[in-house]
């Protein structure tokens, strides 16, 4: 009797909606899937699990643009997630907290070749430079869906990384800057994970 073989798994290619896959959703590198999870965490989670369960990849690399919050890095640069924290201002300040068993951090499970830094996920977009001093303290950038992504690829047991342009400086111009670069540099972000190999 002929063993049966067990097809190669494929690795998942997740952005939050398609202008951040420059074009990827339509013909995914070999080895791949693509698929999109919605905006913010909570739609991201969802998303996330029911993809996972469906498509059962044996890695995930979300991709996207993310708003920075002081000079660690600049527009256009290409940042990877170390770990994704839920947070918000009424946290930093004092003003709100996480019981002790709630997870508020999840760990990146496969490394890439960008500098890393902790992604802040907020539940909803920081519009003040008095915030984004504030969340500063928290992590280097702000981004609406990898605590989300995160969570569900690690109760699935499924190692996830993700890629981040940062598309604009967060504060009061934010959505302004974000609306001017955000196609521009996903596209250079995918072309840089093409060129070094990472899809």
């Amino acid at each position: 009797m002929r063993p049966v073989s067990t097809p190669p798994r494929h690795g998942l290619l997740l952005a939050a909606f398609p202008p951040e896959l420059a074009g990827l959703d339509a013909a995914p590198p070999p080895g791949w899937e693509a698929a999109f999870t919605g905006v913010g965490a909570i739609a991201a989670a969802i998303a996330t699990a029911r993809l996972v369960a469906e498509r059962r990849p044996a890695r995930v690399l979300f991709v996207g643009t993310c708003g920075v919050y002081d000079g660690r890095l600049a527009p256009g640069d290409l940042l990877s997630a170390s770990e994704a924290i839920a947070t918000s201002l009424e946290e930093v300040a004092g003003r709100a907290y996480r019981p002790s068993l709630e997870q508020a951090r999840w760990l990146a499970g496969w490394p890439l070749p960008f500098p890393a830094h902790a992604v802040a996920v907020p539940p909803a977009i920081t519009r003040t430079e008095e915030g984004a001093r504030a969340l500063a303290a928290v992590a280097a950038v702000e981004h609406l869906e990898l605590s989300g992504v995160f969570a569900a690829f690690s109760a699935a047991d499924v190692p996830a990384a993700a890629a981040l342009a940062v598309a604009n400086r967060v504060g009061p111009r934010a959505h302004e800057e974000w609306s001017a670069n955000h196609v521009r540099v996903s596209e250079v972000l995918l072309a840089a994970l093409r060129g070094r190999g990472v899809l």
